[in-house]
């Protein structure tokens, strides 16, 4: 009776017939020089899901989309000056940095983000940026490594994402990494939890509509990790996952677990096309 009455909630709140509430006309240029690409057409591996692909900052209030078109008023840029320090600080037993191997981050990183997570053929698997941080510091710099969603890793992946703001979305999801981007694409479309949601319930067939007093937005990623205003820190994608997942009354998956990294190369690639954001501010 108990699991009825939640699927009969859930009904309710996502049952109104779809509609965009964002200003697609609306224009996202960061300190007034970068131009960001925040709707254009959906690549060919979503036909028959989605004609057109939006950012979720085109859903937010005019005061949230203000923030983050200006570095000084962007929450989240005090992470970045975090995580630049993080950069340059020596930390292991092999005595190095990222700036050891790596040198000037603005040059080195340029353009990462935006082909996250991607095929690594040494490890032999799909890997995301979170992982490669870690790798980098456990097997380079002798450090230990950062939990997956913790504070010093999302600062360092905001670092290396700002280095890309502005450039498009390019997910390979061809040759070796095909099968787990279907397996991510198999989880985006699979009802579960007491609720019996979908990823593709609210982002899919219910963008535009509000929930909690909020407008579900398409579900891209290209502006993580976001400054949550609800939460006044950084987010993840798999922290996002492991919140998604639990809203829906259903047993998570873990951060860095093969599913999320499925699922978040799945719904990566759904946001190839747009301007990578991070960091953005979302609410």
């Amino acid at each position: 009776m108990k699991i009825k009455a939640l699927t009969a909630i859930a009904a309710v709140l996502l049952s109104a017939p779809a509609f965009v509430a964002a200003d697609e006309d609306a224009e996202l240029i960061v300190n007034g020089e970068i131009e960001m690409v925040t709707k254009t057409a959906a690549a060919p591996h979503l036909e028959g899901a989605l004609d057109e692909v939006l950012s979720g900052w085109l859903f937010r209030a005019d005061e949230t989309q203000s923030l983050q078109a200006d570095d000084f008023d962007n929450p989240g840029m005090i992470f970045v000056d975090q995580g630049m320090d993080d950069w340059g600080t020596v930390d292991g037993s092999e005595g190095k940095s990222c700036a050891s191997c790596h040198g000037d981050v603005e040059d080195s990183m340029a353009g990462i983000r935006a082909e996250y997570p991607k095929w690594n053929d040494t490890a032999g698997e799909v890997r995301t940026m979170a992982q490669m941080i870690n790798e980098c510091r456990v097997d380079r710099m002798g450090a230990e490594a950062h939990g997956y969603t913790s504070a010093k890793m999302a600062r360092m992946e905001a670092l290396i994402s700002v280095q890309s703001r502005g450039m498009p979305v390019n997910v390979a999801i061809d040759g070796p990494a095909a099968d787990m981007w279907a397996q991510g694409k198999e989880m985006f479309y699979s009802r579960t939890g007491q609720l019996e949601l979908s990823c593709a319930s609210c982002h899919e067939e219910n963008y535009g509509n509000r929930i909690r007093s909020d407008h579900l937005s398409q579900g891209h990623i290209n502006g993580f990790p976001v400054y949550r205003l609800k939460n006044a820190k950084l987010t993840t994608p798999h922290g996002r996952f492991k919140g998604c997942v639990r809203d829906t009354r259903a047993q998570t998956y873990s951060p860095g677990s093969d599913d999320f990294v499925a699922l978040e190369l799945y719904v990566a690639s759904r946001g190839n096309g747009l301007s990578v954001e991070g960091v953005s501010v979302r609410n």
